[in-house]
């Protein structure tokens, strides 16, 4: 059997083994996620974000217990950022969530972002697509943890948990537009700190400000104290709440249609870069349209559309 069989089958190795060959970007992976896609579609994805040190990992720890004290199947999708110099990355989220090591009703995958700019990696999609046919009822994504620009996450999970913490200075400026928009709950983690109810209170204000969404759902900001498991309860509670928001009011079919969307004109851009370049590249041509920038003989924007033209061209005949 191949290993979409195997996967099928609840055979976990095979799923790891995918899932190293999606992160290689091995085109033997392709074949198999064909064959998986008619079996996704059916695990509740969670996306956790915020800045590092907010306790995220500590955080999507708790909740995997939770979830599993429910009885539920999660997977587990950790980023951690990659290098600029040597390419390697650490890739510690095991070690933290390291107790659901031998429980088989959970599956943890480390991915290093690789490049990849938005919180996420360029293979989480498709990891999160094996473990959806592999079964899960959820599947945790956990960011990379860099600042205001993780949106990538809201077009991926279903819910989307933003963490912050008392004590990061400004709090205003912590939690100012462009992570407001993507959460659609909001923890204050570590709230056993000096400033947390104020850090909680000007969110909430913030929140209501700023509040223009199109859909009928109002962010709560919760309390956590992650290391103590204090507020993770209601929190899996408001995730619940707001799934059963997302199938009532019909929002569900709305984020699907959109996140294909996007997946298809990724994958068309990848794909279109791919054979461009493949053919551009050929008999050194390349390299020569490099040579004409740096002599300034052409500029890179005549060469584009000439090439774009070229290209169009070719196919039409």
């Amino acid at each position: 059997m191949g290993l979409a069989d195997r996967i099928l089958n609840n055979d976990i190795r095979a799923a790891a083994r995918l899932m190293r060959d999606i992160d290689d970007g091995l085109e033997s992976a392709k074949a198999e996620l064909k064959q998986l896609y008619p079996h996704t579609g059916k695990a509740y994805i969670i996306g956790i974000t915020g800045p590092p040190g907010a306790g995220k990992s500590t955080l999507v720890d708790q909740i995997t217990a939770e979830y599993r004290g429910q009885g539920k199947r999660v997977g587990v999708v950790a980023i951690d950022p990659t290098s600029p110099f040597t390419g390697g990355a650490i890739l510690g989220d095991r070690i933290r969530m390291n107790r659901h090591a031998e429980d088989e009703g959970v599956f943890i995958r480390s991915l290093a972002t690789r490049g990849a700019l938005g919180g996420i990696s360029h293979s989480t999609g498709d990891v999160v697509n094996v473990m959806d046919a592999m079964g899960m009822d959820v599947v945790i994504i956990e960011t990379v943890g860099v600042g205001q620009d993780e949106i990538d996450i809201v077009r991926m999970a279903h819910t989307t948990i933003v963490i912050m913490v008392p004590g990061l200075g400004d709090d205003i400026q912590a939690i100012k537009a462009g992570i407001l928009e993507i959460g659609d709950i909001f923890v204050v983690n570590k709230s056993d700190r000096d400033g947390a109810d104020r850090t909680a209170r000007e969110l909430s204000v913030m929140l209501e400000m700023g509040h223009s969404r199109d859909s009928g759902w109002m962010p709560k900001v919760l309390m956590t104290e992650g290391n103590r498991g204090e507020g993770i309860k209601a929190l899996v509670t408001e995730c619940l709440a707001h799934k059963e928001y997302l199938l009532s009011s019909g929002a569900l079919n709305k984020f699907i249609m959109e996140k294909n969307a996007v997946i298809l004109m990724n994958m068309l851009k990848d794909g279109l870069f791919n054979e461009a370049f493949r053919i551009v590249s050929k008999n050194g041509k390349f390299d020569k349209m490099v040579q004409e920038i740096t002599d300034h003989s052409s500029d890179p924007y005549t060469i584009v559309e000439n090439t774009v033209k070229g290209l169009i061209v070719t196919n039409r005949n």
